[in-house]
C-alpha cells in the first residue's frame, strides 16, 4: 500500500485590482425609454425618445472667438496655449431625451464609454454614432 503525504499549502495571494468607475466595452442604449416628463402638461412617466446630443458649430461672433482672433491677428504667432497632453481615452455620452407627448426635451448624461451605441431591442443598429 503507498499512502500519499497530505500537504497543506497556503492559499494563493490574487492581485485585486481596481474597477474603474466605467466599462471601456460598448454600450447599447435603446431607441425610446420610459422616463419621468416634468413639464407643466404630462409630470408622470412618459415614453421618451432618445437621441445622441451633438455639439453644435462654434458662433464666429461669440466674445471669446472675437477676443481670440484678435490676439492672434499680426505678428507674433501662437498666442495662447495649445493643449496637446491628452489623456483620456473615452468621452463622456449625453442623451437628449424628447416627449412624445408633449416634445419636452431633457438631457441625460451617462457614464464614460469607448463606444456608444443607440439599438433596437431586437439588435443592434447600423449606423450609429461609434466613438
Amino acid at each position: 500500500k503507498t499512502t500519499k503525504k497530505i500537504t497543506s499549502r497556503p492559499p494563493a495571494t490574487r492581485i485585486v485590482l481596481p474597477r474603474h468607475k466605467f466599462s471601456s466595452k460598448m454600450v447599447q442604449y435603446p431607441k425610446s425609454r420610459r422616463t419621468f416628463c416634468k413639464s407643466d402638461s404630462c409630470k408622470k412617466h412618459q415614453t421618451m425618445k432618445v437621441v445622441q446630443y451633438k455639439i453644435g458649430k462654434a458662433s464666429v461672433c461669440a466674445q471669446g472667438k472675437r477676443r481670440y482672433d484678435s490676439k492672434q491677428k499680426g505678428f507674433g504667432g501662437q498666442t495662447k496655449p495649445v493643449f496637446h497632453k491628452k489623456a483620456k481615452t473615452t468621452k463622456k455620452i449625453t442623451l437628449k431625451l424628447q416627449c412624445t407627448k408633449c416634445k419636452e426635451v431633457k438631457q441625460v448624461h451617462i457614464k464614460r464609454c469607448k463606444h456608444f451605441e443607440l439599438a433596437d431591442r431586437k439588435g443592434r443598429s447600423k449606423g450609429q454614432p461609434d466613438w
